[in-house]
């Protein structure tokens, strides 16, 4: 499976000061370029936490 690039979802301002909020993300950004891939199985684990019924709907 290949990563491909996607679009960025409009970030939110962390900070009202335009300067500061764009060194947060600068940061976000470096610190998610700088981890490793995840595997097949550990995409596997989070695709199934979110895609899980939650504890009311399971009750129903």
């Amino acid at each position: 499976m290949t990563a491909r690039p996607r679009e960025r979802a409009p970030r939110p301002a962390r900070d009202p000061d335009p300067a500061r909020n764009a060194a947060y993300w600068a940061r976000i950004d470096r610190i998610v370029d700088a981890a490793p891939p995840l595997t097949d199985t550990q995409r596997a684990i989070i695709r199934t936490a979110f895609h899980q019924a939650t504890p009311r709907e399971a009750a129903a």
